[in-house]
């Protein structure tokens, strides 16, 4: 695995890799462990947007839904631009979920110098994502997060999945960007599946970048 690492990090260098996936697919974790792995910096619309609504008092995301386009915009985005960033690769996780933002988040990409080179799909199936959510319930392992407490609110966050997002990975099929990845496999094993993803890709493209 080591040379794939070097390789991707070759390949990289200061650009950006998009993790996107259902809730419960793992995004995060990966996401982390990928940033540590090619000396990169992890950022988490998610974790971004919670912290903002805790801090401002707002609440855009507590009942599963999306954050409206315009608050995504003002409160992600400039995250491209902080300084502590500028000179490493980014592993995002699932910034610009809504269909349209896409093209937003890679013109500030590249002109941040970190531009989306590939996008992950951690591929799991609804019925996947459900019993994981009620496995990890059971365990409490997942921080008591208000919107993975209510069935009903977990479930808008798969619908949201399914009719905002998948529009979005669409486009990135299209631009040639997208990579399935199996997800439905232990932690260790989906981390190797992406990894290979990754260098693969990473081999055929060599220093290509695709410019918008």
């Amino acid at each position: 695995m080591e040379e794939q690492i070097q390789n991707i990090k070759t390949w990289l260098g200061r650009g950006s890799i998009n993790i996107f996936g259902l809730p419960m697919s793992g995004k995060d974790t990966v996401g982390v462990r990928l940033a540590e792995t090619i000396g990169g910096k992890f950022l988490s619309s998610g974790i971004i947007v919670r912290a903002l609504e805790k801090s401002t008092q707002q609440n855009h995301t507590g009942e599963g839904k999306l954050m409206p386009s315009n608050v995504f915009y003002e409160w992600v985005l400039p995250y491209f631009e902080k300084n502590e960033l500028l000179n490493y690769p980014l592993v995002l996780s699932s910034i610009g979920r809504w269909e349209g933002e896409e093209n937003q988040v890679m013109s500030v990409a590249r002109e941040s110098g970190h531009p989306i080179r590939a996008v992950v799909m951690l591929q799991l199936s609804e019925q996947d994502a459900i019993e994981r959510w009620e496995a990890a319930k059971l365990l409490n392992d997942r921080g008591l997060r208000a919107d993975d407490a209510d069935p009903a609110v977990f479930q808008t966050r798969i619908n949201e999945y399914r009719e905002k997002t998948v529009p979005v990975l669409k486009h990135y099929q299209e631009l040639g960007l997208l990579l399935p990845v199996k997800a439905d496999a232990p932690r260790d094993q989906v981390f190797a599946n992406v990894i290979e993803a990754l260098d693969s890709f990473a081999r055929r493209s060599g220093n290509f970048t695709t410019e918008l």
